[in-house]
C-alpha cells in the first residue's frame, strides 16, 4: 500500500471520533477536474451501491501505474471525500498498490463510528470496483 495512504489511515485511525467527519470533509477537494473526453461519463463506471451518481475509471499504464479518475456531485461530499482520499492516497501507485489496499480501508479509518453503514458501504464499493478494473487491466 503507498505510503501517503497509510498515512492518511493513520491520521484518521488515531484521530479523535468528535473530528473524524471533520477530517473526512477535508478531503471534498481533492478531487481533480474530469479530463474534457470524460466530462459525460463516457468510459466510466458507476457505482450503484453509492446514494449518489458516482463514476470512476482506472487505467493502467504500461509501467503499471495506475491512472483514476473520480467523478461525484458536490451535493454528496462524504462520497466526495471517499474519493478524495483514494486520489490522494493513491496518486501515483503501481497496480500491485492498488490491489493491496485493504477491503476495511473505511472501517480501519474509524469511519464506521462517524457515519451511517450506507456512506461506509459507498465507499467501500468506490475501492472494490476500482481495485476490479485494476485487476481485469493486470
Amino acid at each position: 500500500m503507498p505510503t501517503r495512504l497509510t498515512e492518511i489511515i493513520d491520521e484518521f485511525a488515531s484521530a479523535p471520533r468528535d473530528v473524524v467527519l471533520e477530517m473526512l470533509l477535508e478531503y471534498v477537494d481533492a478531487l481533480p477536474p474530469l479530463p474534457p473526453d470524460m466530462v459525460g461519463h463516457d468510459g466510466m463506471e458507476q457505482v450503484p451501491e453509492c446514494q449518489t451518481a458516482f463514476f470512476l475509471r482506472a487505467e493502467v499504464k504500461s509501467d503499471r501505474r495506475v491512472e483514476m479518475w473520480f467523478d461525484c456531485p458536490p451535493e454528496a461530499p462524504t462520497t466526495r471525500a471517499f474519493a478524495g482520499i483514494l486520489a490522494e492516497g493513491l496518486a501515483g501507485a503501481s497496480a500491485d498498490e492498488v490491489l493491496a489496499v485493504p477491503g476495511d480501508l473505511y472501517q480501519r479509518m474509524g469511519l464506521a463510528a462517524a457515519i451511517s453503514p450506507l456512506r461506509v458501504r459507498g465507499g467501500s464499493a468506490i475501492l472494490g470496483r476500482l481495485q476490479r478494473q485494476v485487476r481485469e487491466q493486470s
